[in-house]
């Protein structure tokens, strides 16, 4: 398959070097320093004491790949707008598109059925823009639960997880879907097939708007925030409330929160990508993350006092950031 994966960071670069390791024709799209060292020594991923070099073509130009025929966007959910005609101008009627972003997704609404059907969130898609240029039929949900990083120019270390579910936004089990899946997982992914993925994601949603937030803002660990009674209570009133509005729009939450809680603290002194971001002068994946749960909250009327006041916080963190000369790159980590 002719693939293209742009933003080759962490999350990204892994998916990308474990299909070139099984013969899969891969380019990247990325920049700086990350993009010349691809360029010039390949694609390295360091996994489970090994390591591999995938030899892959790699740009920074998304004009440049061709036609594919799977488009991974490894981006993180902010970067997608302003790339999103780029995106367009290479997809053909038969190009699958592969979204791997954190938090509510930008097609949330569409094949949804209900009241809300088609309703955008301007929360994550500012002005329509998303919408606009990329086909809702083209789109396939991926929900990314690696943990990954750059740990230099051109170099992935994958820390832990293979399981990357995918799903059609519709729920249906279509022949594309099917064939993508046998490919993901003969790569060495865990990526069965799922029926409803919005429950999947308010799954790994519950702890990425929760955790990433008060790691930023603290700048502390899964372990630190758990084991200190203050953001312990914090993080169970966040989830109290995201759980109340996910249930106002069809989510059964599978776990009560003392358990999911405790499963972040279990991980150890892990830092969230939200705190890598900060720490390296990145823009942060605020409003997918908690700024969309706030619009459902407003769609649905549900009063959300923690998640406001976390959210604002957070907001001028990564404003301040950005003043001080941060920004967000194209690639993903």
């Amino acid at each position: 398959m002719n693939i293209t994966v742009i933003g080759a960071g962490a999350i990204g670069g892994h998916i990308a070097a474990r299909l070139a390791a099984v013969g899969e024709s891969v380019t990247v799209v990325a920049r700086g320093e990350h993009l010349k060292a691809i360029r010039a020594r390949g694609l390295k991923l360091k996994e489970g004491g090994e390591e591999i070099v995938a030899r892959v073509e790699a740009t920074d130009r998304i004009a440049e790949v061709g036609r594919p025929e799977l488009v991974v966007l490894g981006v993180k959910a902010h970067q997608l707008a302003p790339i999103a005609a780029d995106v367009a101008s290479i997809l053909t009627p038969e190009t699958m598109v592969l979204t791997t972003q954190n938090g509510i997704p930008w097609w949330y609404f569409f094949k949804h059925g209900g009241p809300y059907e088609g309703h955008r969130l301007e929360s994550v898609d500012p002005g329509g823009v998303i919408a606009g240029h990329l086909p809702v039929d083209a789109v396939i949900a991926g929900i990314s639960y690696q943990a990954a990083e750059i740990e230099s120019p051109g170099v992935i270390r994958h820390v832990e997880g293979h399981r990357l579910p995918l799903a059609e936004i519709d729920g249906s089990k279509s022949a594309r879907v099917a064939a993508l899946a046998e490919l993901f997982s003969r790569a060495g992914f865990k990526s069965p097939v799922l029926s409803d993925v919005r429950t999947e994601i308010w799954t790994k949603l519950w702890g990425n708007l929760t955790f990433n937030p008060l790691s930023a803002l603290a700048r502390a660990t899964l372990e630190d925030i758990c084991r200190f009674p203050p953001t312990r209570a914090l993080a169970a009133a966040m989830m109290g409330e995201a759980q109340t509005v996910g249930e106002a729009f069809g989510i059964r939450f599978r776990l009560p929160i003392d358990k999911r809680i405790a499963g972040a603290e279990a991980i150890g002194p892990h830092k969230t990508s939200m705190l890598q971001d900060i720490e390296h002068g990145r823009a942060i994946e605020i409003d997918a993350l908690l700024g969309s749960v706030i619009e459902l909250a407003r769609l649905a009327k549900v009063a959300t006092p923690h998640l406001d006041a976390v959210y604002a916080a957070t907001k001028l963190l990564g404003e301040t950031v950005a003043a001080s000369g941060g920004g967000g790159a194209l690639v993903r980590n």
